[in-house]
């Protein structure tokens, strides 16, 4: 009776620490997966940090292009590249200077 006694104590003891050794191996496991997601995290916060300056530069560029658009249409504009190419207005008299 006594070894039957034995055997099992001996036997709990060893599912005790079969139970105990899974119970640390998934706690390690568990440990890696929290770092790993917490890395990932930062790596998705920086990227997004990334994104929103890129797209604050967009919205820059596109408020300057709005700008230059507005300009391009104005009568100032059309003027100055006329006469950069050598156009003039009717009553307009041009002096040239002899060299």
């Amino acid at each position: 009776m006594r070894a039957e006694v034995k055997k099992r104590l001996r036997r709990n003891r060893i599912i005790a620490m079969i139970i105990g050794a899974a119970v640390i191996i998934f706690c390690i496991l568990m440990i890696g997966q929290i770092i790993s997601s917490r890395n990932s995290n930062k790596e998705q916060e920086a990227r997004k940090a990334r994104l929103d300056e890129q797209i604050a530069m967009q919205e820059e560029r596109r408020a300057e292009l709005d700008d230059e658009e507005a300009y391009v249409k104005t009568r100032e504009y059309i003027e100055e590249k006329a006469k950069s190419i050598g156009y003039v207005f009717p009553d307009e008299i041009i002096f040239k200077r002899e060299d």
